[in-house]
């Protein structure tokens, strides 16, 4: 059975790469997303509801990871379509504190669901048997009301959950984007024009740029470790006079690659070599 839901997601995760390439505008892609990815869901609950799960470790595997790899998918574009369909329209300084008051909800789910988060995070499985298995609904770890209003064949207290929290981190990448593109758009109009002789051109690829901006965050190396990456940001695309876009997005594709801190280690290789050139 689990081999049959695997083919599904993965259908669905090339309809979704399709539908992305048609349409790159973030309302129509939404707008297709949507139906696509509950037909999937909708395929998936008709095999849950026809086949059981060998054991009960292939319960848990499908309600902690198949199951809201696909549902975090269609809580992401509802959302996407609410908040731009809402978003208000002309002012800046209203559209961004729309967008601000969207991260503070995320903010506030995460504070309120703080040691589900943690759980999650750090690989737990300890309570996986009361989590991610139908029927089992304990009121001490604090189900969601959610759950109550769900189909209890294909549903469990906490794998809304998960998909939320994946569905939200991809959001708050959206939502700091939008934001950082205000702030962008603010500051390349306020700032002083370069003058020729003072213009520096950033040559290696934007991914390392964005590599470099968050080392130097992590590091602490400046303002004694009080770096916000906006402002990080706005600055080196002033300098180097270049469009970072989707940097948030980007460093999400740096924390997810095979060799996270690839720029840094050739930085590092550099300087060796240039120093072993010299001493000899």
């Amino acid at each position: 059975m689990l081999t049959t839901v695997y083919a599904i997601s993965k259908k669905l995760d090339s309809d979704l790469r399709q539908i992305e390439s048609e349409f790159p505008d973030i309302m129509n892609k939404s707008v297709k997303s949507i139906p696509c990815i509950s037909a999937c869901l909708k395929q998936l609950k008709e095999i849950i509801s026809k086949n059981n799960f060998l054991t009960q470790e292939d319960e848990i595997l499908f309600f902690k990871k198949i199951k809201p790899s696909v549902y975090h998918k269609l809580i992401y574009f509802v959302k996407i379509f609410n908040i731009e369909t809402k978003r208000p329209i002309g002012c800046d300084k209203a559209q961004k504190n729309f967008l601000q008051n969207e991260l503070d909800k995320l903010e506030m789910f995460f504070t309120e669901n703080l040691d589900f988060y943690q759980y999650m995070r750090n690989g737990l499985t300890c309570l996986d048997d009361k989590y991610f298995v139908r029927g089992k609904v304990d009121l001490n770890l604090f189900a969601d009301t959610f759950y109550y209003d769900t189909d209890p064949d294909f549903s469990t207290s906490h794998d809304y959950k998960v998909a939320r929290i994946i569905a939200n981190d991809l959001l708050s990448v959206y939502l700091k984007s939008e934001l950082a593109a205000f702030d962008r758009n603010e500051y390349l109009t306020n700032r002083q024009p370069q003058s020729a002789k003072d213009k520096f051109v950033w040559t290696e690829s934007k991914i390392a740029l964005v590599e470099l901006i968050y080392a130097l965050q992590a590091s602490g190396c400046i303002n004694r470790g009080v770096l916000d990456i906006k402002e990080a940001a706005l600055f080196f695309e002033s300098v180097f006079s270049i469009d970072l876009g989707d940097y948030y997005r980007t460093y999400l594709e740096i924390k997810n690659r095979q060799n996270p801190s690839k720029f840094m280690d050739t930085l590092r290789d550099s300087l060796l070599k240039k120093i072993e050139q010299q001493d000899d």
